[in-house]
C-alpha cells in the first residue's frame, strides 16, 4: 500500500475463530536490500484482550502500537467501562484518518475478544475498516493468504489456527526477501492472552 515504494516490507496475518484471535508476523526489518534488524516486533497485545499486527515502515509500526495502547487506556478511564473490539478498532480508524494528508505507512490487522465474541479488522493507512474472518498484509501477503484460504475453518482449534498462521508466514518468508528471521505469534482468548516466538530454519 505504498511502503513497498520506500523499500520496506513485512508479512503479517490474522485469524478469527469463535472465541480466539491469532495474529502472527515475521521479525525482519529491512530497507531496500539491507537487513537493519532480525528482531523487529510487529505483533502486540493491548489491554489483555486486543491485539495488533502491522506491516510497513517500522517507525510507524512502533508509533501506532504505543499510541493505540495509550488511547485505549485513556478512553476507558474517561468513560469508566471497557471498549468493545469494534469500538477500539473505530478509535484507531479515526486516529489514522486524522493523518490522511501525512499518513502512517503501514497496514494493520486488529483483533480482540469482547462480550459478543471474537472480531478481526483490517485497516489501510487512512483508516478504512473491514471486518473479516482472516487477513494477510504486507509484501508477503499474496503468498500467505493462499495458505490461509487453503486451511481456514472457523472451527479450527487454537493449536490448528496457530499452526496455520505460522505456516502462512513461513511460506511468505520463503518467497519474500524482505520477510524473515522468525515469527512472533499473539493469541487472544477469553481470559487468557499470550505471545510466543517460532524460529524459522
Amino acid at each position: 500500500m505504498g511502503y513497498e515504494r520506500i523499500g520496506t516490507g513485512a508479512t503479517a496475518v490474522g485469524l478469527k475463530l469463535r472465541d480466539t484471535i491469532v495474529l502472527a508476523a515475521e521479525k525482519r526489518v529491512s530497507y531496500g536490500g539491507f537487513v537493519v534488524s532480525k528482531s523487529g516486533k510487529k505483533v502486540y497485545l493491548l489491554a489483555d484482550r486486543f491485539g495488533i499486527a502491522l506491516a510497513g515502515l517500522f517507525a510507524d509500526i512502533q508509533t501506532i502500537s504505543r499510541w493505540l495502547s495509550v488511547e485505549i487506556r485513556s478512553y476507558e478511564i474517561q468513560v469508566g467501562y471497557p471498549l468493545s473490539v469494534r469500538g477500539a478498532a473505530k478509535l484507531l480508524s479515526t486516529l489514522l484518518y486524522q493523518y490522511k494528508y501525512y499518513p502512517f505507512l503501514s497496514e494493520i490487522i486488529f483483533g480482540g475478544i469482547d462480550e459478543t465474541g471474537a472480531h478481526l479488522f483490517v485497516m489501510d493507512p487512512l483508516g478504512s475498516l473491514i471486518e473479516d474472518n482472516y487477513a494477510a498484509i504486507g509484501t508477503g501477503a499474496p503468498i500467505a493468504i493462499g495458505i490461509i484460504e487453503g486451511g481456514y475453518r472457523e472451527d479450527l482449534s487454537e493449536e490448528e489456527a496457530v499452526k496455520l498462521a505460522v505456516n502462512a508466514v513461513k511460506a511468505a518468508i520463503s518467497r519474500d526477501a524482505v520477510s524473515g528471521d522468525g515469527i512472533d505469534v499473539a493469541v487472544i482468548t477469553r481470559g487468557r492472552s499470550y505471545e510466543k516466538f517460532y524460529p524459522v530454519a
